[in-house]
């Protein structure tokens, strides 16, 4: 709970509260958080509505590069991996 309330895990809260989803890569990349999955719990056990999608690695990589540079390898199939992505329920 503590890494909620100080710390990265507010800048992961900041940024769902704020209408973006976010993936663990994008967690880990750009928040150093690195158990996004116990930030979510504890966000949902405070009465979050938070949704989850599996979407390709690829959207993740979109996003990131909007930011960042960020270049997975070449011959990573980026389309065919899935990732988790959370956000706020509408």
């Amino acid at each position: 709970m503590r890494s909620i309330k100080y710390g990265v895990g507010l800048a992961v809260r900041e940024h769902l509260a704020s209408g973006q989803p976010i993936t663990r890569l994008e967690a880990i990349v750009l928040f150093g958080v690195s158990n996004l999955t116990h930030i979510i719990s504890s966000l949902r056990k405070e009465g979050w509505m938070i949704e989850s999608e599996s979407v390709p690695y690829a959207r993740a990589v979109v996003r990131l590069n909007k930011q960042i540079v960020f270049h997975p390898p070449e011959n990573l199939p980026i389309r065919e991996i899935l990732l988790t992505e959370y956000r706020l329920k509408k």
